[in-house]
């Protein structure tokens, strides 16, 4: 099917496999840390539902949904090319998987929003929900000891403990992340970090203690302090900021966390760290 709008030669269709090298130069083009595993990922998670915009054999725009069930899906990859900027070719790929959503019957759709994509969200349908901050840690010298959280402390299944957290079964999400390392488990907690292109990512972490939490983020990243990490927090989550202020993170990016639809609120106080920008 064509795009309709903007560009005639233009071709809106399912982001494939094959794609994903075009799409991570899309992705690294905005200055985003995703890499082509995580593309893999989105593909694999949502396979009729994350869309491109094809223009003379050229990847020019993508736009993402994975839907968890019926009560929630997450938009994301919301990227168009620069050179093909201004033909409105996000709100096209939006308009799409937003009428995917309602076909499927879906309750309430998010996304995390940046100051120029508010706008066309809003006009939309989407209103504001809360803020969302990026925390980054640079690379240090010296690594710091600390106990090895044990999955034997979990006692309970981690991906219930997130469902509970979230409001969704987000399990196929859960274990694809943790194909990129293994959870850290403690009490009621959980931990999964993945490779970046530009810094490691820290999250999703969901914690009924603050305590266990803490120690969960401090063994992750002083056990590898070389690495710079990225971290994506609510910041309503007011022990998620003061455990990223201790061990050295500081705010950069201030994005807009986005709904549509039904009133879903996770139990925001258990989420330390979130999943992506694109996966919520």
């Amino acid at each position: 099917m064509t795009a309709g709008r903007g560009d005639s030669s233009a071709i809106l269709r399912i982001l494939q496999s094959n794609d994903v090298p075009a799409a991570l130069e899309l992705s690294s083009e905005a200055g985003w840390n995703q890499t082509a595993d995580d593309w893999e990922t989105l593909i694999q998670l949502a396979p009729q539902s994350c869309l491109a915009i094809e223009i003379d054999g050229e990847l020019a725009a993508t736009t993402t949904l994975v839907c968890f069930g019926q009560r929630l899906a997450w938009v994301g990859m919301v990227l168009t090319k620069v050179t093909y900027r201004g033909k409105g070719f996000a709100k096209r790929l939006l308009t799409h998987v937003l009428d995917y959503a309602d076909q499927a019957k879906i309750e309430t759709v998010k996304l995390d929003a940046t100051d120029q994509g508010q706008p066309l969200y809003e006009k939309m349908g989407f209103q504001i929900e809360q803020p969302v901050e990026r925390w980054v840690r640079q690379a240090s010298a010296t690594a710091k000891k600390t106990a090895i959280p044990s999955s034997e402390l979990s006692g309970q299944d981690w991906h219930l403990t997130d469902q509970d957290a979230v409001g969704v079964n987000r399990s196929q999400l859960l274990d694809r992340l943790a194909r990129f390392s293994a959870p850290l488990l403690g009490p009621k907690s959980f931990l999964l970090t993945r490779p970046g292109r530009r810094a490691t990512y820290l999250g999703p972490c969901v914690s009924t203690d603050e305590a266990a939490a803490r120690h969960l983020v401090e063994f992750a990243v002083e056990a590898q302090p070389s690495r710079d990490w990225y971290w994506d927090l609510l910041p309503s989550n007011t022990a998620a900021v003061s455990i990223a202020r201790g061990l050295g993170f500081t705010p950069v990016r201030h994005l807009l966390r986005m709904a549509r639809g039904k009133d879903l609120h996770a139990n925001d106080e258990l989420v330390y760290a979130i999943a992506g920008f694109e996966l919520g």
